[in-house]
């Protein structure tokens, strides 16, 4: 599933394009990927037919656009293969385009927003525009987020992310820290391959109990957190495949940067034991068994 820099990578590309575009037409080629909208295909046509894109925000993994001079926004969520493509026509998409937005921009010609998503887990939704507690989405000083991201926590790039709150809240906990950097309630974001990056730097073991982790340590986690998505950012993101793409489809580099997710087999590059990879929660953890000892139980 694309993390925090996929996603933002996909919003940055929307900024210049979207922007103060005016939606022309709505073509639903499959309802699926309207899963998560509350009402008919016909509702969501009504809603975005007319409707002016303001500036794409973006919470974790939570991409929208509010609608302007309306409380509702145009949701996206990628699910597991979910692209936001721009183009010129429905054929510029391939065979799994879902949704098509006809726009036209405030200056230039008009042009298509592809969603495209081979196995149909994300989504589009028009959703209302609620408070966010003090704080809306990365990109804006709007304070309002869609109903369905009120529950998604702030992510550790968002300057509104309060580190000794949640560092207070995360020791409080009787669980793995691997469990809490995946909760989205909790830090909003992280997903498997950036989880795996931040503990190796960390020297952390995905097990390790969240009520031993010092104040000090949770600090440096966070900021190993930080330090693995910028540098993501920076590359475009993280691809195996020519699922995370771009809005021009172009993949990210950050796979060829990665120190322990998928790399095992291959020698630390702190200390040179041979990283393992491990089964854990249906899914799958990378680390070094020599800088991440299991922890001693007790």
């Amino acid at each position: 599933m694309p993390e925090l820099p996929e996603v933002e990578v996909v919003r940055l590309g929307l900024v210049p394009v979207v922007s103060g575009a005016r939606v022309e037409s709505v073509e639903i080629l499959d309802p699926r990927s309207l899963k998560r909208h509350r009402g008919p295909s016909e509702d969501f046509r009504h809603r975005l037919e007319g409707a002016e894109f303001d500036r794409p925000l973006r919470r974790g993994k939570f991409l929208w656009i509010p609608l302007r001079g309306t409380t509702q926004a145009l949701v996206c969520h990628l699910g597991m293969s979910g692209q936001v493509l721009l183009g010129e026509e429905a054929s510029d998409f391939g065979s799994h385009l879902r949704i098509r937005l006809g726009l036209v921009p405030a200056t230039g010609k008009p042009y298509v927003v592809g969603f495209v998503d081979q196995r149909i887990f994300g989504s589009l939704a028009v959703d209302d525009l609620v408070d966010g507690d003090g704080a809306g989405g990365w990109g804006s000083d709007d304070p309002r987020v869609p109903y369905s991201v009120t529950h998604i926590a702030r992510d550790p790039l968002d300057e509104a992310f309060d580190l000794d709150a949640v560092s207070a809240k995360v020791r409080g906990k009787n669980t793995e820290i691997k469990r809490v950097l995946l909760d989205q309630g909790v830090i909003s974001g992280i997903g498997n391959i950036y989880a795996d990056e931040a503990l190796w730097a960390t020297q952390l073991h995905y097990r390790y109990p969240t009520n031993r982790l010092s104040k000090k340590t949770f600090a440096l986690l966070i900021h190993n957190v930080k330090e693995v998505l910028m540098k993501a950012l920076a590359e475009g993101g993280t691809s195996f495949d020519q699922q995370y793409v771009n809005v021009n489809g172009k993949s990210g580099y950050f796979s060829h940067s990665l120190m322990a997710y998928g790399q095992q087999g291959s020698p630390c590059a702190k200390c040179g034991s041979i990283l393992v990879r491990e089964p854990w929660m249906n899914r799958s953890s990378h680390r070094c068994p020599r800088c991440q000892r299991v922890p001693r139980v007790g």
